[in-house]
């Protein structure tokens, strides 16, 4: 009886000191994650403290172009700064076309408004941060059996639906977001859009794809709105949806 009592105090013990790590530290157990900080932070305190940044961020909000192959991370330490432009990393490839997500095996590449909701230390894509797609819009919106799922903004440079980076650039993305979890930040924000609407050739390049969806082009003017907001005022916009799937500002 003393050794069972021993063991269950041994078990409860070890999960009580687990449940007390940080966010961040139990992040660096996993093999992968602990290689990518002492692989990369240094380089990044340099990058913040050149740039007049501090380190580690906070808050951190992602915007990623389709058309352009762009990942933006933009940073802040309060709640009341505005968002500056820390890098733009360079996405690998592109799935799909111009269009939103709306069915499972369609390889479309989400748009719309999302956040991260899962960190993948042990990803078959090297490190993976999840998004979570289908939001609400989506789900009136979509395959209301099929819409799929499982999107990620990962490693390995290549996908099919995902927002693919090198591994180099997804130990950094990834750094970032971990420390912004570990800081309090349970809701990191990603806008994903067709294409950088304030540039000229990216939008001539939307104006002419012919889509099947009749509501594609209006569906992109309520994603323009949001994009315009952050755009002159570096201040997240609040976005809601209606009955119909529609996002209203």
């Amino acid at each position: 009886m003393k050794r069972i009592i021993a063991a269950v105090l041994l078990v409860c013990s070890v999960s009580t000191a687990w449940a007390q790590q940080s966010f961040l530290e139990n992040q660096k157990l996993f093999p992968k994650v602990g290689t990518a900080y002492r692989d990369k932070e240094e380089a990044l305190k340099k990058e913040f403290e050149k740039k007049g940044l501090t380190y580690p961020a906070k808050y951190i909000f992602l915007r990623s172009f389709k058309l352009d192959s762009e990942l933006e991370v933009w940073v802040k330490n309060s709640v009341t700064d505005t968002f500056r432009l820390f890098k733009t990393y360079r996405v690998c490839t592109l799935s799909g076309k111009m269009g939103p997500k709306r069915k499972e095996g369609d390889r479309q590449v989400p748009e719309g408004f999302y956040y991260i909701n899962d960190f993948n230390p042990n990803s078959n894509y090297h490190l993976s941060l999840g998004l979570n797609y289908p939001n609400y819009s989506d789900k009136i919106l979509s395959d209301p059996k099929k819409p799929g799922g499982e999107i990620y903004i990962h490693g390995s440079c290549l996908t099919v639906g995902c927002i693919p980076l090198t591994d180099e650039y997804i130990e950094e993305v990834y750094i970032l977001a971990v420390n912004a979890k570990n800081a309090g930040q349970d809701f990191i924000p990603v806008h994903v859009y067709p294409v950088k609407f304030g540039n000229t050739r990216s939008m001539d390049y939307l104006g002419g794809v012919s889509l099947t969806d009749n509501s594609s082009q209006q569906f992109w003017v309520e994603l323009k709105s949001a994009y315009d907001y952050f755009e002159k005022h570096h201040r997240l916009p609040v976005v809601l949806v209606d009955n119909k799937g529609k996002y209203i500002m």
